[in-house]
């Protein structure tokens, strides 16, 4: 349901969306598509989204890939996590549809512009 709500948020902006269903899919995905951006939730089956963010940032292919971390933990913990890990932002679910779209265009305008200038 929220891979459906992500996409229906961010369609309309000419966003691209792919889903996967778990954590293993998920890095494959990442790591031989290289998509701008990932939209990480934390609580994925057969590999969390920790262990996904980590292993995005430790392979030179997806280390400087634009990660969103989307969690129902709301605990400052997790922010502090997610940072930790290299997530370039953090959002809570449940979320404002205007949140996530706007995240997730700042964070493409900021992928954009980094690759114009490397």
């Amino acid at each position: 349901m929220i891979q459906r709500l992500v996409a229906v948020c961010l369609r309309p902006a000419g966003v691209e969306v792919e889903t996967r269903d778990d954590g293993p899919s998920g890095l494959e995905a990442a790591l031989t598509t290289a998509p701008d951006l990932m939209i990480l939730d934390v609580g994925l089956p057969r590999m969390d989204g920790w262990e996904v963010l980590e292993r995005i940032r430790s392979d030179p292919r997806t280390s400087r890939m634009k990660v969103l971390v989307l969690t129902a933990h709301a605990q400052e913990e997790t922010r502090e996590r997610a940072d930790r890990g290299g997530a370039d932002a953090f959002l809570t679910k449940p979320f404002r549809p205007d949140d996530l779209r706007a995240e997730v265009l700042r964070l493409l305008a900021d992928s954009t512009a980094s690759s114009a200038t490397a």
